[in-house]
């Protein structure tokens, strides 16, 4: 048996093995229950705070990502912002261009239709002046109106688009005839950029053999020569029904040089079409009158060294004709001589043979055969040789 004191009362009391084996058993089970509730609670505390650190890091990476995704987001929009800008910049700009282009392009339309409609009413209102023109007047007013009306028309532009140039009629015949009117157009400087010789012709200027505009050419161009003008013009109301001549301007100069066929309307743009095409070499012109003037000298040295290339060649041309002349005459003097070296050479081998018979010659030989001519020279005594026998 076994003796037990209670803790709390005091008082023993005794207790057999298997009650005390019970009471162990209890104690140990208590004590085992406390133990595992303590490491219970301390596990449940480094759990809780696991969880809690957990908890925090989780927080601190889930603050940190959304932070991340912020400022990614941010990025994003700042990115998309800064393309949708400069993509809705452009889209404006082409919009403007596009609008400035069509608002530029319908103020050109209408600029070119205004003008076409201008020119139609123009020569709609030209047709119905020279229908009423030719209608009214008579063969000599017609042409001196056409005439009239051309000088109108210059004369109105003149103080503003023809300040230095000249258009008056042609008086002056060269050849038998003249033009009608010559224009001349001059820089500031007094250079001449532009001449033309007009020649005005209406329907009532026809004959029995001139009766299209081709017939009067040759004349023009003749006139134009003539008067020193680079370009001839005929304003011309023949052919009133050829398209090719109401069409507008008609370059002829496959028939004669620089050469164009114009009704009335086209009086003025001619003028200016050719003006303008010779304003590119005014430049050029006033270059060229610089280097003359820079020059003067210089050519006034080659004319003289021309002149006197030319004088030299001429006397030098003349001296050689007279030396080679010289030279021929000596040639058929010594000729000449050589000629009557030879007679005088075969005159003297004439002689000799001669003096050589002359010395061969005997009484003998003159008396041989002739016995009146023996006894002359027996008479005469003279001798005989006997190198004569």
């Amino acid at each position: 048996m076994n003796e037990i004191t209670c803790p709390g009362c005091g008082k023993a009391f005794k207790i057999d093995g298997s009650g005390y084996a019970e009471i162990l058993k209890q104690v140990h089970d208590k004590e085992f229950d406390k133990a595992i509730s303590e490491r219970l609670a301390l596990a449940e505390a480094d759990k809780k705070s696991a969880i809690d650190i957990a908890n925090a890091k989780k927080d601190a990476d889930i603050a940190k990502l959304k932070a991340d995704l912020e400022a990614s987001e941010m990025a994003r929009k700042l990115a998309v912002t800064e393309a949708t800008t400069k993509i809705e910049k452009e889209r404006d700009a082409l919009a403007n261009e596009l609008k400035s282009k069509d608002f530029e392009q319908k103020i050109q339309e209408t600029a070119i239709n205004e003008k076409y409609q201008l020119e139609l009413k123009t020569k709609d209102e030209q047709i119905e002046y020279y229908k009423d023109l030719k209608a009214k007047l008579s063969t000599k007013m017609v042409g001196e109106t056409l005439e009239i009306h051309c000088e109108t028309e210059f004369n109105r532009l003149r103080p503003t688009g023809f300040q230095n140039a000249y258009f008056e009629k042609d008086n002056e015949v060269k050849e038998g005839s003249k033009g009608d009117y010559i224009f001349r157009d001059f820089t500031e400087e007094g250079i001449e950029t532009t001449s033309i010789m007009f020649e005005m012709k209406n329907e009532n200027d026809e004959t029995a053999t001139k009766k299209k505009n081709e017939d009067f050419l040759k004349e023009l161009d003749k006139d134009r020569n003539a008067k020193g003008c680079e370009y001839a013009v005929l304003v011309s109301l023949l052919e009133p029904e050829s398209d090719l001549y109401n069409a507008g301007i008609v370059d002829m100069s496959h028939r004669y040089p620089k050469m164009y066929v114009v009704r009335p309307q086209f009086f003025i743009p001619i003028i200016t079409i050719l003006r303008n095409a010779a304003q590119a070499a005014v430049s050029s012109k006033k270059e060229l009158a610089r280097m003359k003037e820079q020059n003067i000298d210089v050519s006034n040295f080659e004319e003289e060294l021309e002149t006197f290339k030319t004088g030299f060649a001429r006397n030098y041309r003349l001296a050689s004709d007279k030396f080679a002349t010289a030279i021929a005459e000596i040639d058929k003097t010594i000729d000449h001589l050589q000629k009557t070296k030879d007679a005088l050479l075969g005159s003297e081998e004439n002689l000799r043979r001669a003096n050589n018979k002359a010395d061969e010659l005997t009484i003998k030989k003159l008396t041989r055969g002739n016995p009146t001519m023996e006894a002359k020279f027996k008479e005469l005594g003279a001798p005989v040789s006997s190198d004569d026998e």
